[in-house]
């Protein structure tokens, strides 16, 4: 069970609520705080102040004022009205974060709801209840307010949601599991969509599968290593302290770790002087990519835990402030980082399966072809990942440069952020592709070398990968041995 109190969620318990169901609950202190900000704004209310989103209308209507009979349905309009995203819906993984992210925002107590409504956030995840969330249509300021309105009409019985494998309307499922919606009072729908959740949830997911991938792509440089004969002198640990990049000693330890007792590993100057760039400088590359990913990690753990509504109580209601924490910002930088980040391993990866591919590169059969000529072996699963690697280029254009004003120009400047979180994820897959195809490929080219030879470690990676792509003794259609290979690196249990 996790413990929420909008203060030290962590991306490794994300990872257990996430990916293997943990239950969560809340702290006593943190719904103490969350009640007494409740108090603050009831009496704002009953002395009709004016309060941005409280007793006002929203963006450009902040000027207009609202009676105080009204103030109910404001936060319902405001949900219907706001609930227009478009396009394919998030993923479960990425809804059941979002809507765990927006109860953690709301427990630090600044947003001035009911404990009602957190109750119904935490019992969507307890119930695995996920809203189907459409993932276009997001500024990554004001809030990701069309995402966050969707996920905000399911805990009201209106939307739709994803349960036990099925897509249904909310208020079904919530029947079934005996939830009883939320009629929303003052300040409640505009707390619930105010908020950077769609892009730290889609960040979050991504971040997990990125951290995992870049682990494994240690492992599949193994063996391309070990194929092509590479010189183990390259990763010596002095040449890495004397640069002074922790990320990059801490690869170069853990490749010389995976090819301890490698026989196919050669000295400097025993086949070759120097090694391509693909392979010799896997530390200095993919270590970079580790500092970008702990740049992530560090704001991302940030903005899970942080207050991102508009207006936020403090002092018992005694100051009820209006500013821009829910510009994503520092997420939309973020996320257009970790897309270049991961997109490098794509790039560096796709040179090392030329090299094992390219006869003009090795001494191995050309195209790692059993019969070659009549056969074509691995030549079109090089064009595959040149492909993806190309298409990354493309998805790594940073959101964040972007900005268009909205709401007549009152919100004249917004980040971009959930479309740079969607574009790093997407990087993610396809990057994911294309370390398929090369440990396909470095399979293939190391038993031609004999597997006797391998370390233990990139052995034992070799047989287990051996279940999910046989051997390749005549052309067959690669489709589904890429595929089977990309599931297996998403969803297999690895050692790191």
């Amino acid at each position: 069970m996790v413990v929420l109190n909008g203060q030290t969620l962590n991306l490794s318990e994300m990872y257990g609520i996430l990916f293997n169901g943990d239950q969560v609950t809340y702290s006593e202190e943190s719904m103490r705080k969350v009640k007494e900000s409740r108090k603050a704004v009831e009496r704002l209310v009953s002395e009709e102040r004016v309060v941005y989103g409280i007793t006002t209308g929203f963006g450009k209507f902040s000027d207009v004022l609202i009676d105080k009979d009204d103030v109910g349905s404001l936060q319902l309009n405001l949900i219907r009205s706001h609930a227009c995203g478009v396009g394919d819906p998030f993923p479960e993984v990425v809804s059941r974060a979002m809507t765990l992210l927006r109860a953690n925002a709301l427990l630090k107590g600044f947003s001035g709801v009911r404990p009602v409504v957190i109750e119904r956030l935490l019992d969507l995840v307890n119930a695995h209840i996920h809203p189907v969330i459409p993932q276009q249509g997001s500024l990554g300021a004001s809030g990701d307010l069309a995402p966050l309105s969707h996920l905000a009409l399911v805990i009201i019985g209106e939307g739709e949601v994803f349960y036990k494998g099925e897509r249904i309307p909310a208020k079904e499922a919530l029947e079934k599991e005996g939830i009883e919606p939320v009629v929303l009072t003052a300040k409640e729908g505009l707390a619930l969509i105010n908020g950077t959740q769609a892009m730290t949830a889609m960040g979050v997911v991504a971040y997990l599968e990125a951290e995992k991938l870049a682990y494994q792509s240690e492992q599949i440089a193994s063996l391309t290593i070990e194929s092509l004969n590479g010189i183990i002198d390259a990763f010596d640990e002095d040449i890495h302290l004397a640069r002074g990049y922790r990320e990059q000693v801490e690869v170069a330890e853990r490749i010389r770790n995976l090819l301890a007792d490698s026989k196919l590993t050669t000295m400097q100057g025993e086949l070759r002087v120097q090694d391509a760039y693909s392979l010799r400088c896997i530390p200095q590359v993919h270590g970079a990519t580790w500092q970008a990913m702990n740049y992530v990690k560090e704001k991302l753990e940030i903005e899970m835990n942080a207050a991102t509504d508009n207006p936020l109580i403090f002092d018992n209601g005694e100051k009820v402030l209006s500013g821009g924490n829910f510009h994503g910002q520092p997420i939309a930088f973020a996320m257009d980082f970790l897309a270049i980040a991961i997109a490098e391993l794509a790039n560096i990866s796709e040179r090392r399966i030329e090299r094992l591919v390219n006869p003009q590169l090795n001494d191995l059969p050309p195209f790692l072809s059993p019969e070659p000529g009549l056969q074509s072996g691995a030549m079109i699963l090089q064009y595959v990942a040149a492909s993806l690697v190309s298409e990354n280029k493309t998805l790594a254009h940073p959101a964040s440069v972007d900005s268009i004003p909205s709401s007549a120009n009152q919100e004249d400047h917004v980040s971009m952020g959930t479309i740079g979180s969607r574009h790093a994820y997407q990087v993610i897959t396809n990057t994911r592709r294309v370390l398929a195809i090369e440990a396909i490929c470095s399979m293939q080219a190391v038993e031609f070398r004999g597997k006797e030879k391998m370390s233990s470690s990139t052995r034992d990676f070799l047989e287990n990968g051996r279940q999910i792509v046989p051997y390749i003794t005549e052309d067959r259609v690669f489709s589904p041995d890429i595929e089977a290979m990309n599931k297996w690196l998403k969803e297999g249990t690895f050692n790191f």
